[in-house]
Parts: C-alpha cells; sequence; structure tokens
C-alpha cells in the first residue's frame, strides 16, 4: 500500500512557517515585556522594603529623639519645674541658715545658692538637649527634617550650657551686695 501525500503536504509546509514567525516574533515582544516588567517589580520592590525600613526604624525614633532634644534645649533655656522646685528649696534652706548671720550671709544663702541651683538645673537639661542632639547627627542617612530638628535642638543646647555657665558663675550679673 502506497499512499501519495506529494501534494498534501507541500501547501501544509508552506502556510506552517507563515503561521510561526508572527507566533515567535510575538513570543519575543511577550518575553521583553515580561523581562522588563520583572526588572520594574524588582526595583519597586527594592524601593519600597527601603523606605519601609526607614519609615518603620530609623525614622520615627530618629525623629522622637530630634523632637526630645530640641524640647529639652527649649526647656534649658525657659527654666522648667524642677529648676523652680530646686531654687526654692536653695531658698528656704538659704533663710533658715541666714537668721542669724550678717547681710552679706544673708545674700549669699538666700539668693546666690536659689540663682546657682537654677543654673545648675538648667545646665543639665542643656547638656542633654546637646547629647540627643549630637547622637541623633551622628548616625548616617536620617530623613532631612530629622536632622533640621536635632540641629535646632544642638543649637538650643548649645545657648543653654552658655546661659547656665553664665548664671553659675555670675557672668551676666552679679549678685546684690550689702551696703
Amino acid at each position: 500500500m502506497t499512499i501519495k501525500t506529494e501534494k498534501t503536504t507541500e501547501p501544509a509546509e508552506e502556510k506552517a512557517p507563515e503561521a510561526v514567525e508572527p507566533a515567535e516574533e510575538s513570543d519575543e515582544v511577550v518575553d521583553e515585556v515580561v523581562d522588563e516588567s520583572d526588572e520594574l517589580d524588582e526595583e519597586f520592590a527594592e524601593d519600597d522594603a527601603d523606605l519601609a525600613a526607614s519609615a518603620a526604624g530609623d525614622g520615627i525614633g530618629a525623629g522622637a529623639a530630634a523632637v526630645v532634644s530640641a524640647g529639652l534645649g527649649l526647656a534649658a533655656l525657659t527654666g522648667t519645674w524642677v529648676g523652680k522646685v530646686s531654687s526654692e528649696r536653695e531658698t528656704l534652706i538659704g533663710q533658715i541658715k541666714a537668721q542669724g548671720g550678717t547681710a552679706a550671709q544673708q545674700i549669699n544663702e538666700i539668693y546666690a545658692d536659689a540663682w546657682h541651683a537654677t543654673a545648675l538645673v538648667n545646665g543639665v537639661f542643656a547638656f542633654l538637649a546637646l547629647i540627643v542632639a549630637v547622637l541623633v547627627l551622628i548616625r548616617p542617612q536620617r530623613p532631612a527634617w530629622v536632622r533640621a530638628v536635632a540641629v535646632a535642638g544642638a543649637v538650643l543646647g548649645a545657648i543653654g550650657m552658655f546661659l547656665s555657665a553664665g548664671m553659675f558663675f555670675d557672668l551676666f550679673l552679679s549678685l546684690p551686695t550689702a551696703p
């Protein structure tokens, strides 16, 4: 038995390459699009991971520390409740000690000790503000607003340290003297 397939196979072979070529071109285009979208997905995933890591871990803690630094610096300049209580305590102790003393002793016991106690407490707050701000600033890759607030805290802390030292050593105002 012999089967003749000459005419039926030739037209099929001619049509097959035409049908295969457009399919191969479209497969290449699809493969290129898929490759490009995979690259973009990887880039976006890396960006999202970096953003999530900086927002969740470093940004919140550093931002909070920067704000605390600025608050401590402001407290050092304006005074705190702790400073007021310390000053009042020293005033009371000075009044008790100076009841029989001279005028110079009374001034020193009542006013100088309270003044120096306030300066000391304000200086401690200024020093803490400066330390916290420096710790925030030495850490790498912080958002701009965190660095700006930390710099503000450092400046307020430095000014507070200067003013507290001036108060403690009576550089700006001297104690009143007895006539």
